[in-house]
């Protein structure tokens, strides 16, 4: 008999600013561990420590940083190194604009602008799980 551990796949939710539903239970459709967080910096260490299957964080413009423009970048920087995770962006459609600065220089196919279609984003997550 093989006792070999089936590993659960895990979803790491970036939650900083927030202000919509909670989508827990859409992730959990497809049997997928959860764990929210509700700062990059967080997200970062936990980074160090798992590597999740699928991350879904916020886009979040700040037009005061000097050498970024947005919280992303510190994000897509850590997971250059782990190539297999996939993420999902949820951006505001009034700064896709500054948005469209980040997709340029990083490959991001999965994003939705707010108001967040459920059925989209149930569709989003059954793709990085496929992809």
């Amino acid at each position: 008999m093989n006792n070999k551990t089936i590993k659960n796949k895990y979803l790491l939710s970036i939650v900083e600013l927030g202000g919509y539903p909670d989508f827990s239970h859409i992730y959990k459709q497809y049997q997928l561990e959860v764990e929210t967080t509700n700062s990059m910096r967080k997200a970062v260490k936990l980074l160090k420590k798992n590597t999740p299957d699928i991350i879904v964080a916020e886009f979040n413009y700040q037009s005061d940083f000097r050498d970024r423009t947005s919280n992303l970048e510190t994000l897509l920087a850590v997971l250059q190194k782990k190539p297999e995770v996939k993420l999902i962006i949820f951006y505001e459609k009034e700064f896709a604009h500054q948005f469209e600065r980040v997709t340029r220089r990083f490959d991001l196919p999965f994003t939705l602008s707010f108001p967040i279609d459920e059925q989209a984003l149930s569709e989003m997550v059954q793709r990085c799980l496929n992809d």
